[in-house]
């Protein structure tokens, strides 16, 4: 009997030793590696639905961690004990993450789905993402904690006249539905990455190849941001019409904004080669992918002052912070850029 304990401790030695040895060159570690969960078990555990997982990982409530090889992101466990401690778990998470549709939110905040969808055009509510219903329309959804956060704010767009300065802008046609969710998107991918070239190719990413090759000039470098532009990490559209969809919501359509995106993108693009070049062929790493015709001219330079932003939607205080500015600064960065906008001769 004490032989055998003598050669079982003696094998036991014998393996730890192995696997310090190991740890050492490189090929294995006695420390056991961190334990992750796949999300649709995250989601299990923490008690919320599949969908309510993922907008609760894009707008940043769940930390994921990318997986090797490219694979699934998953969650690491001490991030589900984290949320479950939290107060009010788990109807306190599934509160944060509730959308609404039009007919939901005009409910919400008491008023009639008309009401709301000028509000929501007029750019003073944002959706935080969308469906495609059977006709292939788009169709936004809101947060129902920022609807009651507007709701707290600006009560006196709930009720009486439009204010004269929206009512002008909505008879005008103006839509910044779109275009908020944009914004907001882009800001949550940047969130994501501290990276200068991954950032440049969030900017990038919501410009037409055309704008995109007057910004960034050098093939090679447009060739770099497509394969380090990050992405949603859940919630990628499915089907082919959903698909098409995103890629076109994805884009800035309006002279403000397009130039708001090309001064963004012309800042990062500056900060992202201070840091280091582009790969071309041949580089370690290079990218030998078959590149795109090098067409347009990369305007000058500049750095505008932070105030500088696309104009804001009149007599809507409740506008994200990101779309505040004014006609003064707009007209001073079309002129340093030389940007004269759609239709100008």
């Amino acid at each position: 009997m004490a032989v055998k304990e003598v050669l079982r401790a003696h094998t036991a030695t014998h393996e730890n030793a192995s696997a310090e040895t190991k740890g050492e060159g490189g090929h294995a570690s006695s420390v056991a590696p961190a334990a992750t969960v796949a999300a649709g078990r995250a989601a299990q555990e923490l008690g919320i639905r599949r969908a309510e997982f993922e907008l609760a990982v894009h707008l940043g409530l769940i930390a994921v961690l990318g997986a090797p090889g490219g694979g699934r992101p998953r969650v690491h466990e001490d991030e589900i004990a984290r949320l479950r401690e939290q107060p009010g778990f788990p109807d306190a998470l599934v509160e944060r993450v509730r959308t609404v549709g039009t007919a939901q939110g005009a409910a919400l905040l008491d008023i009639a789905p008309a009401r709301f969808t000028r509000l929501a055009r007029a750019g003073c509510v944002s959706p935080v993402t969308f469906y495609l219903n059977r006709y292939r329309a788009v169709v936004w959804l809101y947060l129902a904690d920022e609807l009651a956060a507007f709701a707290a704010r600006e009560p006196e767009l709930l009720a009486g006249r439009t204010p004269p300065g929206m009512r002008a802008m909505l008879e005008s046609g103006a839509d910044w539905r779109a275009r908020n969710w944009r914004s907001q998107r882009i800001d949550r991918l940047l969130d994501r990455t501290t990276d200068p070239w991954a950032r440049t190719a969030v900017q990038a990413s919501a410009l037409d190849p055309v704008q995109l090759a007057e910004v960034v000039d050098d093939p090679y470098e447009r060739a770099y941001l497509v394969r380090v532009r990050p992405e949603p990490v859940f919630g990628r559209p499915g089907s082919m019409a959903a698909r098409e969809a995103m890629a076109e919501l994805v884009l800035a359509d309006d002279p403000d904004e397009i130039l708001w995106r090309r001064v963004n993108l012309t800042l990062e693009l500056d900060s992202a080669r201070e840091d280091r070049p582009a790969p071309r062929p041949g580089d370690d790493g290079g990218d030998s992918a078959t590149l795109p015709a090098r067409t347009g001219a990369r305007p000058r330079a500049v750095r505008p002052a932070p105030a500088a932003a696309p104009l804001a939607p009149p007599a809507c205080a409740g506008a994200p912070r990101s779309a505040v500015g004014g006609r003064t600064a707009r007209r001073g960065l079309l002129a340093r850029l030389g940007w004269r906008g759609r239709g100008a001769g």
